[in-house]
């Protein structure tokens, strides 16, 4: 069975969801037996880029990835919003207000950090058991709370034209970079919305390593697969259990080792990797998630 990650470059015009079972069904194909498959965080379907799929015993790994770096190019429209702030929406406000280059950049500071931001109206966050965009589509009055999210970086790119400005955003799981054009356009006594969005990272995956479902179907999609162990390796530290300690881990019997990371790491017995471990609040080795 296969155990990996395939990095998708998801194109604009369709979910991700959609995206995965084109992707599961071009496996199937190729003969492959991946058994669980599943993306890394949704990317909208208006936008594109990185979208991390997970095949077999990766799929474990997905609440690992929630909080990862992800970095983003997107294009803000000033003096004008829309329903679903993105441009697949209707209309809803015009102002004549539209910030020069200056004013946004000397706005970006209070952006970035830790902030909080209310999220769309229209996205997939549950209200009482409904998704939040289905209660928008039938016009039902409800509320959602703000909610913290990390912006590592925004950095305004260049001014393209109709008060089209250019950003780059490097920020935490479950940022909306629609809530940031709302914001960002408010702020400045103005309106704005996001038309484009390209996710250029997310966690250890990368636009320039990223395959599109028409070049995985040319042929050779197993040679595309990035190994488990890769990732891993690359996105935890490594700590190596071996001799009497290492076989009672594996029976699950609790033991105390010392030197172990101060956050999950990548636990390897006789060179094998095992799963994600942590140490505990007593300094004993807690087998979090098993890879084998």
């Amino acid at each position: 069975m296969l155990n990996g990650f395939i990095n998708l470059n998801k194109t604009k015009g369709m979910s991700s969801a959609k995206a995965v079972a084109k992707l599961n069904n071009l496996l199937k194909s190729s003969g492959a037996d991946h058994g669980k498959i599943g993306h890394l965080g949704t990317l909208d379907p208006d936008a594109e880029g990185v979208l991390p799929v997970a095949l077999g015993r990766a799929t474990r790994l997905f609440n690992y990835f929630l909080d990862k770096k992800k970095v983003y190019y997107t294009e803000f429209v000033f003096g004008k919003t829309t329903d679903t702030l993105d441009e697949s929406g209707k209309i809803t406000d015009i102002c004549d207000k539209i910030p020069d280059f200056a004013a946004i950049e000397a706005a970006l500071p209070s952006f970035a950090g830790r902030i909080s931001q209310i999220p769309p109206e229209y996205s997939a966050i549950q209200v009482n058991g409904q998704r939040a965009y289905e209660l928008a589509r039938t016009g039902k009055d409800f509320y959602l709370k703000a909610r913290d999210v990390d912006i590592y970086n925004i950095k305004l790119l260049e001014s393209l034209c109709g008060g089209v400005y250019s950003f780059r955003i490097e920020c935490g799981g479950g940022t909306y970079i629609r809530s940031i054009a709302r914001d960002l356009g408010l702020s400045l006594g103005s309106l704005a919305y996001m038309r484009y969005l390209k996710r250029l990272q997310s966690g250890p995956f990368s636009i320039e390593s990223a395959y599109t479902l028409n070049e995985l179907a040319e042929g050779a999609i197993k040679d595309k697969i990035v190994p488990l162990e890769k990732v891993v390796k690359e996105t935890f530290p490594a700590y190596h259990l071996d001799g009497s300690l290492a076989a009672k881990a594996l029976n699950g019997v609790r033991v105390t080792a010392k030197g172990m990371p101060n956050k999950d790491f990548a636990l390897y017995i006789g060179g094998e990797l095992i799963g994600i471990a942590c140490s505990d609040a007593k300094g004993g080795l807690n087998i979090k998630t098993r890879l084998i």
